[in-house]
């Protein structure tokens, strides 16, 4: 029987293209992604840079968790630099999304839990939280921190990632109405330091990250190290 086009490319470095399409078919966008790719394509790119940042920052690492994962899409950048991966989210859909579409080698471990309930079971020396932050009241920040920090060891790391106060003038109004506790970077960093010894603030514009002045920052990146042992804790 004469192949089809469709096996074969023209040229042959590109038949492994081919290859792997017939073996694990094709990947598909996270649920939450896909409307993103769809609304509003550059950020995508913007989302990707901010998991970039954080498994350069944890590589090496042997376990790490990810707080309110959402459907996990960008979650492959991090297991590629870490021994070990635990997603988490409150919502059972992203949490079926994520496991629907895990493929080997990225293979993690995808769990629903509520952060605001109490911390991940388990032991860690890395979490990091992406656009979780801004969307917890005021009130419940600490807890937040508190039950992430809980599942950290000693030596520990945690990123906390988040669109800044200023930047809202031009967020848009469906963002406007989630983003109910956006800060400055002052703001986080203070936050921050009351269960960490040692907090870097990062400032990031579009898909670069970098040291500038926090006010002109679109978006927000806290490294926190050292964890304090908070009394009744």
């Amino acid at each position: 029987m004469a192949s089809s086009p469709e096996d074969h490319t023209r040229d042959p470095v590109n038949q492994s293209l081919i290859d792997l399409r017939d073996r694990i078919g094709f990947a598909r966008l996270g649920i939450m992604n896909n409307q993103v790719w769809h609304e509003d394509p550059r950020r995508l790119v913007f989302t990707l840079a901010r998991y970039k940042f954080v498994s350069k920052m944890l590589r090496g690492r042997g376990r790490a968790v990810e707080i309110g994962c959402g459907d996990a899409f960008g979650s492959r950048i991090v297991r590629q630099e870490v021994r070990d991966l635990l997603v988490v989210d409150y919502d059972p859909l992203f949490i079926a999304d994520a496991q629907d579409r895990m493929t080997p080698p990225w293979n993690y471990e995808a769990r629903v839990h509520d952060i605001l309930a109490g911390p991940v079971e388990g032991s860690f020396d890395a979490a990091y939280s992406l656009d979780v932050l801004e969307h917890i009241p005021e009130s419940a920040e600490d807890r937040f921190i508190a039950n992430v920090t809980a599942s950290l060891q000693p030596h520990g790391v945690l990123i906390v990632g988040m669109p800044s106060l200023e930047s809202q003038a031009h967020a848009s109004a469906a963002s406007k109405a989630g983003h109910i506790n956006c800060k400055s970077g002052d703001a986080l960093k203070s936050v921050m330091e009351r269960h960490f010894h040692t907090v870097f603030i990062f400032s990031m514009n579009d898909e670069v990250v970098h040291t500038g002045f926090y006010p002109m920052a679109h978006y927000l990146l806290a490294v926190c190290c050292s964890k304090k042992q908070i009394e009744g804790a």
